[in-house]
């Protein structure tokens, strides 16, 4: 499988882009990798890189998005932080993705099990980590309505606020972002909101917002 180029990178739309990485996914749980030379891959993209995505993910050592998907070099541009939360930088580096370098969608992932999310449900306080977990209290809010009498604390609570964090943050870009806004406006470039399980290695797409 060759990288892609400026030339493969325009015909991919939204849609298309959204179907790689799905595809991608079942290779993955089939443990089918795609074939492709690396160090070819290496020598296709010295001179520029045409990914056809962004997609942000945890830190979590078990949620690399270039394995999950199967992609290869110059696929892909990756952010990564805990608990899959949004930031001035994060979206910094969302704009520079798709203005400038052409991708066509974003993808928040968020996954089961998740430590910052944990934590967050706990009203975990330490350092730095106090201010990053704030950013999941909208989250955190939403399913207290949702759910008046359940255990913060439980497995089930955890995973409920890790799916509504996907979409918050989700909505947070588009809100966030005039720049990646008028570019999902004019159906230039589309997000998805996935959701990847630790126990199967399977991503299961939650909401899906494309042009074809």
């Amino acid at each position: 499988m060759k990288a892609h180029t400026a030339e493969t990178q325009a015909t991919v739309t939204p849609a298309k882009a959204l179907e790689f990485l799905k595809e991608g996914n079942q290779r993955f749980i089939k443990n089918l990798r795609a074939n492709r030379d690396l160090l070819e891959q290496v020598n296709a993209t010295k001179d520029g890189q045409f990914p056809f995505a962004v997609i942000l993910s945890c830190i979590d050592s078990r949620t690399s998005a270039e394995l999950i998907f199967d992609q290869g070099l110059g696929d892909i541009f990756s952010a990564r932080v805990a608990g899959n939360v949004i930031n001035e930088d994060i979206l910094g580096s969302m704009e520079y993705s798709c203005k400038v370098a052409g991708s066509k969608l974003i993808v928040v992932l968020g996954h089961s099990k998740c430590g910052a999310v944990t934590s967050a449900c706990k009203g975990a306080k330490m350092g730095n980590i106090t201010a990053l977990l704030s950013k999941m209290q909208d989250s955190i809010g939403e399913v207290n309505r949702e759910k008046p009498n359940a255990d913060a604390s439980s497995p089930e609570f955890v995973e409920a606020v890790a799916h509504h964090n996907v979409i918050h943050t989700m909505d947070e870009i588009l809100k966030r972002s005039s720049v990646l806004k008028e570019m999902f406006d004019a159906g230039e470039i589309g997000i998805a909101g996935a959701y990847y399980n630790v126990d199967s290695g399977e991503v299961e797409f939650i909401k899906e917002v494309l042009h074809d």
